[in-house]
Formats: structure tokens, C-alpha cells, sequence
């Protein structure tokens, strides 16, 4: 077995800022890790930005939202042809404009649009666009050419460029598995599914080989509990999710000293800080609001990561489409509405932005099975105090002949909106993180 990838596996795997490390890891690790642990308290304590940082949360509307009933152009002919069972009359919208309204059960996206605090960027796509679930989300996870691979994520890039030296907690994911997008060189990012229990997954994994000895030795060291897929400490703890690579390079102290910061954040101060704070605002019966709900009380906290990332699933609408549309906004619009009244209530909207996403919307026309079929181009919502709030860019043509393959056509590349968000909100270099430069949407 590799002993160097057991030691790596074991130091991530069984350390809370040294909790549990005396009784399972090599004496090595326990004889360094008091020299380590000063310096990367210090080096966290001063990359940590406090209660003035901006706060990026990013929602995923998982499954390919169908935009053209989301926010509906019900003034347009094509619009009624092309949706003959799926279309929503007047009576069933709130007007934005005398073109364009909401689904009518998003009401609180309509409170937040009339105060000035919801936008609306339409047209939203990338060239070559792909209709498979697990590509198109990479792609926008990522970043990439439809037709380029990148091992790393936008949000883990960033982490790379501008959080060197923070703690994991910099990016927490409300969820089982930390998403590509916070696939990073450097450890970043944290996976929690409850404050009490928050574990570790890799979005970049080693060989199956490496992972198998790996997870066969640390089972043999710790035997611990994974039933509800937390791993336990001896202690009592549990590590969370950190983000990064699995290969292995360098000594296994060379390892350490890379990484002493990953373990800085215990899970018993991620729970006291969830605790620390209370939701001021009821919130609508969901899972999204569940999450939203967590995410707010670790803001009211104190806990002042740069990104959160959540995932709304079901949005894969090919039958019947309108009930579960319907519920799916209706919990999005609720869950989000509640989430700004609960920051407002706690003085911290000022801080944060929402940007949702999807990897790609519906066909104009909708299919015999009372739904709609993967398609191309969409629309995305940002929500903040300090937004660019209103319509951005133009709705796609639903003129057939304007269409690409029955696809709406986008004007505007999502990576120009993610160029806006890293230079506007999150004030960083855009090109080095994406890349190259795109020409940044005006979001703030």
C-alpha cells in the first residue's frame, strides 16, 4: 500500500484542528502539527475578510429549468402556438411589463423585482451548446468550451487566485457532494448537509485503486461509523467536505504544511456558529428553504465565507410539467423571499447576492407528454441589495425561423455574467480566473 497517500487520506479524514490526531495518525504528524497549528490559525485569522466581505450564493435549478414559463412572453403569438397545452394566460401571470410577467405562483420574486432587488439576465447560454444533464452543468461549473475539458472549477479557480490562506469554510456547499465548481489546486470549500455533521468528499478523485487503499486503511485505523455518510472521530467530531485534488505529490510533509489550514475549522464551531443565530423570519415548507435557512443562520453566525452553493433538483420536466414547475417555482420564489427578509432582519442583505443558474432550458415547443425536452438557451435571476435589478439583455426570438433546432438562441455567454460577479461583486481578476477575458454583464 502507499503509505504517503494512507497518511495524506488519514490527516484530512480524522482532523479537526488536531482533534482525534494523537490516536490515529503517525508520530510524525502529531510532533509537527503543534509547530503548524500557530502559524495556520494566524495566516486563516488574516485571510479571513470579517463581516464587511461580500457573499456570493449560487443556486443551482437542477435538471434544465423551462425559462420560457418562468418568466412568460405571454403577449407573443408564437408563444401560444408553440404552447398549446402549457400555456399561461393573463390570468395566470404577474406582470413585469406589457410583454413579460411571472408564473403566477412567484410572488415573491414579483415583491423582490418591484423593490428593486430581483434581476432578470435573459438570453443566457454558451456557443455549441449541449443537452446532456452531466456535460452541460460541467461546462457551467467549469467554465469550459463546449468542447474543451477543465479538471477545475470556476468558484475552486477563484478560491486558487484569491482565498490563498483562508480556511476550508471560504466555500460551504449546502449538500451530499461538493460540486465541480469548487474543484480547486488547493484544498477549498466544505460540503455541509447539517451543521452537526458535515463530511468530507472530494469533487476530483484519485484512482480507484488509491481510493479503495486508501478507504481500507483508514477503516482499519478509525472503524468509523459511516451510515449516514459522516465520518466520525474518535472524538466525537466529524471533518467536513474539503474540496481539491486527490493526487499525490511531494512528502507527506510537504502535504501538511500545504494543508494545516484545512483543518483549522472544527464542526463543533461550524454547529455553535449555526447555533449562534436564529432565523428572524418563518420560512415556506421545503427543502430549498430548509437549506436557505441554514445558510442564513451560519451568516447571522459570524461565519463570513465568500460562496455558498446550493442545488434546487426536479427541474427535468419532459411529463407533466405544469404541476411540478408550478411547486418548483412557487418553493424558489418562497424560499429565496424569506432568505432576503431573514438577512435584511439581521442587517447582513447589504453583503450577499444570489445568482441562480441552470445548465440549460426547454424547447419552445412542447412535447406530446404534457412537458418539454432539453433545449439551449434560458435566463438566470441575481438578488441583492447592491444589484443591477430589473430586465438585462433582450428575450430570444420565439419566431421559428429564429430558433436553432427549436431552441432559443442566446446573446448573452453565461461566463460574461460570472466575469460580472468576479469583478463587481467578488472584486477579483476575471480573466485569471476564467481564463481569458470576457466582457462583464453589469450586475452591481
Amino acid at each position: 500500500m502507499n503509505t504517503h497517500f494512507r497518511t495524506r487520506r488519514e490527516f484530512l479524514r480524522t482532523t479537526t484542528l488536531g482533534g482525534g490526531l494523537a490516536s490515529t495518525a503517525p508520530a510524525f504528524l502529531a510532533s509537527t502539527f503543534g509547530a503548524l497549528q500557530a502559524e495556520a490559525a494566524e495566516k486563516g485569522a488574516q485571510a479571513r475578510k470579517g463581516k464587511d466581505s461580500t457573499i456570493l450564493v449560487v443556486l443551482q435549478m437542477a435538471g434544465g429549468n423551462d425559462g420560457v414559463n418562468t418568466v412568460v412572453p405571454f403577449a407573443n403569438d408564437h408563444y401560444h402556438r408553440a404552447r398549446r397545452r402549457l400555456n399561461l394566460g393573463r390570468s395566470d401571470l404577474l406582470k413585469i411589463d406589457d410583454e413579460l410577467a411571472f408564473h403566477a405562483t412567484m410572488t415573491g420574486f414579483k415583491q423582490l423585482y418591484d423593490d428593486g432587488e430581483l434581476g432578470i439576465v435573459q438570453g443566457v447560454g454558451y456557443p455549441n451548446p449541449n443537452r446532456s444533464h452531466f456535460r452541460s452543468t460541467e461546462i457551467w461549473q467549469t467554465a469550459s468550451d463546449s468542447n474543451k475539458f477543465e479538471k477545475h472549477g470556476w468558484i475552486g479557480r477563484f478560491f486558487d487566485h484569491a482565498c490563498k490562506g483562508a480556511d476550508p469554510t471560504v466555500g460551504i456547499n449546502v449538500g451530499r457532494q461538493n460540486p465541480q465548481a469548487f474543484a480547486s489546486k488547493d484544498p477549498l470549500g466544505v460540503t455541509v448537509q447539517n451543521p452537526a455533521t458535515y463530511r468530507f468528499i472530494d469533487p476530483i478523485r484519485g484512482s480507484e485503486e488509491d481510493m479503495a487503499a486508501a478507504d481500507k486503511s483508514l477503516r482499519a485505523l478509525n472503524q468509523p461509523d459511516e451510515d449516514d455518510g459522516a465520518l466520525e472521530l474518535v472524538s466525537g467530531d466529524t471533518i467536513g467536505g474539503i474540496a481539491g485534488k486527490t493526487m499525490l505529490e511531494g512528502s507527506p510533509l510537504d502535504f501538511l504544511e500545504r494543508t494545516a489550514l484545512d483543518a483549522q475549522v472544527s464542526s463543533d464551531e461550524i454547529l455553535k456558529i449555526s447555533q449562534k443565530a436564529r432565523n428572524l423570519v418563518d420560512y415556506p415548507p421545503s427543502a430549498l428553504s430548509n437549506s436557505l435557512r441554514m445558510v442564513a443562520r451560519l451568516i447571522g453566525g459570524g461565519l463570513s465565507p465568500r460562496v455558498f452553493y446550493l442545488n434546487q433538483g426536479g427541474y427535468d420536466t419532459h411529463v407533466n410539467q405544469a404541476q411540478t414547475h408550478e411547486r418548483l417555482l412557487r418553493e424558489l420564489s418562497g424560499g429565496l423571499k424569506a432568505f432576503v427578509s431573514d438577512l435584511k432582519a439581521q442587517g447582513n442583505f447589504d453583503r450577499v447576492m444570489v445568482m441562480t443558474f441552470s445548465e440549460f432550458g426547454r424547447r419552445v415547443q412542447e412535447n406530446a407528454s404534457g412537458g418539454t425536452d432539453h433545449g439551449a438557451g434560458s435566463l438566470l435571476f441575481t438578488i441583492g441589495q447592491k444589484i443591477n435589478a430589473g430586465l438585462i439583455g433582450d428575450y430570444p426570438n420565439l419566431a421559428p425561423a429564429d430558433l436553432v433546432r427549436g431552441d432559443l438562441k442566446h446573446s448573452i455567454d453565461f461566463r460574461s455574467i460570472y466575469a460580472g460577479v468576479l469583478e463587481q461583486w467578488l472584486q477579483t481578476d476575471s480573466a485569471a480566473v476564467l481564463g481569458r477575458e470576457f466582457d462583464p454583464i453589469k450586475l452591481v
